[in-house]
């Protein structure tokens, strides 16, 4: 039981009479119930003290606050609900157009093979087709963007390719910029002048190792 419904001990007259304090807003008086009812203001008063109008009237306010809560958040969640149905909705539509179009332009096609020259070119085929594309896109939730699309491709395409170098061969792809290290030539010693006692020692060594001195 709510503290400002009846109480069990209230007399119907006592409610009443704060009944109608509470009804009279934030310029309620006991002076006021008093003389819409005609009590003395004193019996209105021991009312008031009684059955603690003033809490009563705050429990109140208190409820209509929550209550007034409640129902602003249910109605926010609803509508939530609701514009999610509408999107998924607008999504469907969008994609029965799409194969409606597809439909049409393959009729089209089918009718300029038939009869190339008296059907004209493919040029309003290829906008249904395009059309039908982008609304496909669109409920399907991809890239309609030729850019945006192009870019998605290339970058998928570039790491497939560039796995597969490194597990085949273990290389980058063409073109790109790689660190390796730096091998230096071997320095060959100069050889003693010919006919020096060095110089036939220095081939004498290189017979042995398979070398010419020329």
């Amino acid at each position: 039981m709510m503290v400002f419904e009846q109480q069990p001990r209230e007399s119907d007259k006592a409610f009443a009479a704060f009944s109608l304090y509470l009804s009279l807003g934030p310029q309620r008086s006991l002076a006021a119930v008093g003389e819409k009812l005609g009590k003395s203001e004193g019996l209105i008063e021991r009312w008031s003290a009684k059955y603690d109008w003033p809490a009563r009237v705050q429990a109140h306010a208190a409820h209509l606050a929550a209550a007034e809560l409640a129902a602003s958040e249910a109605l926010s969640r609803a509508n939530g609900v609701d514009w999610v149905k509408r999107q998924q909705e607008h999504r469907e539509e969008e994609w029965q157009v799409r194969c409606e179009l597809i439909e049409v332009a393959r009729i089209a096609i089918a009718r300029w093979k038939e009869n190339a020259h008296r059907s004209g070119n493919l040029e309003g085929i290829a906008r249904l087709l395009e059309l039908a594309s982008k609304l496909g896109r669109l409920a399907s939730g991809m890239a309609t963007d030729k850019t945006e699309v192009a870019a998605e491709e290339t970058h998928t395409l570039r790491i497939e390719v560039q796995a597969a170098l490194d597990k085949i061969y273990g290389q980058p792809l063409p073109g790109e910029v790689v660190e390796v290290e730096e091998v230096k030539p071997a320095v060959v010693p100069a050889l003693p002048p010919p006919g020096s006692l060095a110089y036939g020692v220095a081939g004498n060594a290189a017979k042995a190792g398979g070398a010419t001195i020329g």
